[in-house]
């Protein structure tokens, strides 16, 4: 890609995607900026000649190839998806509704596969592009109160990591970052929702897991200012990481996860290894 490149970024009203699209700016870069509502974008990033902020629900696949068309009008190239558009249904998976945990996969999992298929034709016919996606250690690791969301980063992690071999020989990359706890919006009201609590069983887990997470919101390591730069680093490189651990919890989420699938594949090698026909 050449040193200057159009970065289109999803879900940049608040949040990392501000900071990433802001350290696109300072690094000489052009930016799509979108959001549901646009007004929100500009205000948050601010105004830039090479700006251009774009209405987008990445729920909607209309949208999506509404963004992406308006982007090419703008400035005909699409170099860099990022998408970051997120938020966060909460809760014990008894206690979330159908509805709740449908709208987490709609919004975590179909919204970057949403934008990533229209934006996929425009790199394609560049022969070059770099689609980042904003995946979560939560798409490594599960954990309680997390089902539908880790759902819906289990599922990104699996389609972008099988995207990835499909449009190399086109020149488009792929690359997956997967924050541990960042000082963004993600646990504010705005971003986290909290099933209703329904079920005696749950009542105490459930308050005391609201009350931890409450406290930690603003009080996050991560500088996602700092991660912002990291990616646009890693997007000037010929071959991104497919998989970037964004943290040091992050680091250590990979190593723990490592160290246990190998534990889990000695555990019971005699027997994994042993279930073949007899004829083979």
């Amino acid at each position: 890609m050449s040193d200057k490149n159009v970065w289109f970024v999803t879900g940049a009203g608040r949040g990392m995607g501000v900071d990433i699209a802001k350290a696109a700016l300072a690094a000489g870069h052009a930016v799509v900026a979108t959001g549901r509502n646009p007004a929100k974008v500009t205000a948050a990033i601010g105004t830039h000649d090479d700006l251009q902020t774009v209405a987008l629900d990445v729920t909607d696949p209309g949208d999506a190839k509404t963004a992406t068309a308006a982007a090419m009008d703008r400035f005909g190239r699409i170099d860099v998806l990022v998408n970051n558009a997120g938020n966060f249904n909460a809760g014990f998976f008894e206690e979330l509704t159908p509805e709740e945990f449908r709208a987490q996969i709609e919004t975590t999992l179909f919204g970057p596969v949403n934008v990533t298929r229209a934006t996929l034709p425009i790199m394609r016919a560049q022969r070059a592009g770099l689609v980042i996606t904003i995946s979560s250690t939560a798409g490594i690791v599960g954990g309680e109160f997390l089902t539908a969301y880790a759902a819906s980063k289990f599922g990104v992690e699996g389609w972008l990591e099988s995207l990835s071999p499909e449009v190399a020989p086109f020149g488009i990359r792929t690359m997956l970052v997967e924050p541990g706890f960042f000082r963004t919006e993600l646990l504010s009201p705005e971003s986290t929702k909290y099933a209703e609590s329904s079920i005696e069983d749950y009542a105490e887990r459930t308050a005391q897991t609201i009350t931890a997470w409450q406290s930690m919101n603003g009080r996050q390591g991560g500088d996602p200012a700092k991660l912002a730069e990291a990616l646009v680093r890693l997007a000037a490189l010929d071959e991104p990481p497919l998989r970037f651990p964004a943290g040091a919890d992050a680091v250590a989420t990979f190593e723990t996860r490592a160290k246990l699938l190998l534990e889990l594949a000695d555990a019971n090698r005699e027997m994994s290894s042993n279930l073949d026909h007899d004829d083979v």
